[in-house]
């Protein structure tokens, strides 16, 4: 059975104990597990501490948090206190980012990003061990240390996202978890071929990576309004954040991607929102009624290989749409 999961919202929450709500709602409603992302509002390891104490039985996870921004040595020290306080229900997310968070927000040079996630999925990996962690990488060396600590048990899974072929493969050689985002259902199919190639690249099964991939989600009675936050959504991120999301749709054969990308570059709103066509908004995203949009999420949960889809909710919404999303694609509601 594909599980599902929710990506929080990070967009203009108004306090810790909202995001700690949502995550109590999540459990509630049936949701396997509760991810966070860290962008550049509130820290996601003191948030996912909260949400840990407040929930019981969701499990709970950093999807993602950079690899740049905290030592992978640090990275093991957090998830294995995180997997203290959540007893046993953590789950360590991972990526590059991009240059637009990692150069502008954290000051810090980009590159490499590839070889820079896998030593860090490496590092990490040894430092949950609780054995002492010798390492000679191209970005890292360590040596001499171990946790002064007792290891987690059980380890938390490590996961990384990736949206290019190679990103993917890398995911399906050495973590425990790929993470999806920005992809329609055939762009989904594709990039599950690059993971199950990583796996044979690593002499591992494919049920040894378990793929998540995020959906925007928006189910709302007034289904123009759902529509309208996610076709936002979509040409913010396709537009204002880096070339990583514009390739990724590009190379699923959506030539708009470089009209929406060069309008928001040029500051030219309205354009790069009339670019996100219907045609597109409906492949990648689940927005409209409720109905339409348990429909079009249950197109990626149908996909063979997909382990879990995350709902994620557009950055614009109010508090009452996203609580309106949550409910109406709840796993509670669908076997009620």
């Amino acid at each position: 059975m594909t599980h599902r999961d929710v990506h929080l919202p990070v967009a203009a929450q108004p306090s810790v104990d909202s995001l700690a709500e949502y995550a109590r709602r999540a459990e509630e409603g049936g949701f396997d597990c509760v991810w966070l992302p860290e962008t550049w509002g509130r820290d996601a390891v003191t948030v996912l501490t909260t949400i840990a104490e407040r929930t019981g039985s969701v499990e709970v996870g950093t999807s993602i948090v950079n690899t740049y921004s905290r030592s992978p040595a640090l990275l093991g020290q957090t998830a294995a206190t995180l997997q203290e306080v959540a007893d046993g229900r953590f789950r360590l997310g991972l990526g590059p980012s991009g240059p637009v968070v990692i150069e502008n927000w954290h000051g810090l040079e980009y590159g490499n990003p590839l070889k820079r996630t896998r030593e860090t999925v490496e590092i990490v990996r040894r430092v949950l061990s609780g054995e002492t962690v010798d390492y000679d990488g191209d970005h890292f060396s360590l040596a001499g240390f171990r946790l002064r600590c007792n290891p987690p048990d059980p380890v938390p899974p490590i996961e990384v996202t990736g949206m290019g072929p190679k990103a993917v493969e890398l995911a399906g050689r050495f973590a425990d978890g790929w993470h999806a985002i920005m992809l329609t259902p055939d762009g989904l199919r594709d990039r599950l071929e690059d993971l199950e190639r990583g796996t044979d690249l690593g002499d591992r099964e494919p049920d040894d990576v378990a793929a998540t991939v995020g959906v925007t989600c928006c189910a709302l009675e007034d289904a123009d309004r759902a529509r309208e936050l996610a076709r936002q959504h979509t040409a913010f991120y396709v537009g204002g954040m880096g070339t990583f999301y514009r390739d990724a749709l590009a190379r699923q054969g959506y030539d708009e991607a470089e009209t929406i990308h060069d309008a928001w570059q040029s500051d030219d709103r309205k354009r790069a929102l009339e670019a996100v066509s219907d045609e597109l908004l409906e492949d990648l995203c689940a927005a409209g009624d409720p109905e339409t949009a348990r429909d079009r999420l249950a197109r990626f949960e149908a996909i063979d290989g997909v382990d879990a889809v995350a709902v994620s909710f557009p950055r614009s919404a109010e508090a009452d749409e996203i609580e309106a999303t949550m409910e109406a694609l709840a796993p509670d509601a669908d076997r009620s």
